[in-house]
């Protein structure tokens, strides 16, 4: 990425009537903080892996684990985070537990992203 240099007013004058309004519309701290770490979890690229793979299909453990060419343990680590933050689902058949993305908003932020940095 390259670097960028942020411009700056050359005067210190305050909008108040912008600032007012813009203040009242601010969610509030506890739900920015939820907001944030909802987006956290798309920072690391092993749960991002997973979420392209159940992109194109439900898997379990075992299928992930050969996909992505790590051990099952790693994959079931990040599942536990993608579950927590409600990203994925799974529904057992058997002995065998089947993941898939939560819905269909997921897919929607991946495809947005990867639109957005591909531009």
């Amino acid at each position: 990425m390259k670097k960028t240099e942020v411009e700056c007013c050359d005067v210190t004058y305050v909008h108040d009537e912008a600032v007012m309004t813009v203040r009242g519309k601010m969610p509030d701290e506890e739900l920015l903080k939820e907001l944030a770490d909802f987006y956290k979890v798309f920072g690391d690229s092993t749960r991002i892996k997973i979420l392209c793979v159940l992109l194109e299909s439900e898997m379990c453990v075992c299928d992930l684990a050969e996909v992505l060419k790590m051990t099952q343990s790693a994959i079931s680590h990040q599942l536990r985070v993608l579950k927590q933050m409600k990203l994925v689902k799974n529904r057992r058949e058997g002995k065998t537990v089947f993941y898939s993305l939560a819905d269909g908003h997921i897919q929607m932020i991946i495809n947005q992203g990867m639109e957005h940095i591909t531009e």
